[in-house]
């Protein structure tokens, strides 16, 4: 039982007391349906006897799940997430606009939503693919392993977190770590996408694979995006801003022969940045390791 838990993504204890997230749920469907409960219908006319009708198996409402409780669908989560993103003018709006949306299936077992971390009037912004444990436990974007390193390499630019912003595609951890669903990343998209026309960062720096292919819309693998510019259409008044594509630190941690690759991607980011007068200086230290 306890290694099916670990598989199914129940690997940490979050808390000291349980939780039922079942009626937390079913709580939040009553609150979405109390408003149209207290306008009391109209007393219907009874209806004219007929035969009875033949069984069948009963539909989803008449086991006892309404249409509130169903969950929403990816395209119906994607125009939830439009309207809610698209109302927002501030990055603490978009922040509560995200903690009272329900279109992403990840809020149910997440601990925290995961927003964004280091500087937001910053001329680059990174964009991760997805909350690990540790992003989890404390609600900051790449604060585990793969953060540490993260936060080596752009050190070697000359890059802190005091000279970047840095958050996720997705907002909340996925259970086990697993690998975001399109339909997840399809709920989240339209507030990635005004997180971008809020921070208004000059460049972009897409880490992992999940991340380009979203925010490109391509389905090419990290291996032929990565180290390539491309033009992404923030829209608005932002406009088209260049994008570099990279590994994420999770995967240079498992094949640390692809570093050298990583290196060069970095190199890329500091001779764009260079150009754009973002930074001054010819050189960046070597990195060990």
């Amino acid at each position: 039982m306890l290694a099916w838990q670990i598989a199914m993504g129940a690997d940490e204890a979050t808390g000291t007391a349980p939780l039922d997230r079942f009626a937390a749920s079913e709580a939040a469907a009553a609150a979405r349906r109390r408003p149209a409960a207290a306008t009391p219908a109209p007393h219907p006319s009874p209806p004219p006897s007929k035969a009875p009708a033949s069984p069948r198996t009963p539909s989803p409402t008449a086991r006892g799940q309404t249409s509130e409780d169903a969950p929403l669908g990816a395209a119906e989560a994607a125009a939830l997430g439009n309207r809610a993103a698209g109302a927002c003018g501030t990055l603490e709006e978009l922040r509560a606009a995200l903690e009272s949306f329900d279109g992403c299936p990840l809020k149910q077992t997440a601990t925290n939503l995961v927003f964004g971390d280091g500087n937001p009037a910053a001329d680059v912004m990174l964009i991760g693919e997805a909350p690990g444990r540790d992003e989890d436990m404390q609600g900051k974007p790449f604060v585990g392993v793969s953060g540490q390193l993260l936060d080596r390499m752009m050190g070697f630019i000359g890059l802190n977190r005091e000279r970047f912003y840095i958050t996720n595609v997705l907002y909340w951890r996925p259970p086990g770590n697993r690998t975001p669903t399109d339909a997840e990343v399809a709920a989240c998209r339209p507030f990635i996408a005004r997180h971008i026309q809020l921070v208004r960062p000059k460049i972009l720096l897409l880490v992992g694979g999940k991340s380009a292919k979203s925010l490109l819309g391509t389905e090419q693998g990290i291996t032929k995006l990565r180290g390539r510019w491309f033009d992404y259409d923030a829209g608005g008044e932002v406009g088209t801003l260049p994008a570099l594509a990279t590994f994420h630190p999770a995967y240079l941690l498992r094949s640390p022969a692809m570093k050298r690759l990583a290196w060069r991607d970095l190199l890329s980011l500091q001779r764009r940045m260079r150009d754009l007068d973002l930074i001054d200086g010819d050189t960046a230290d070597t990195p060990n390791g």
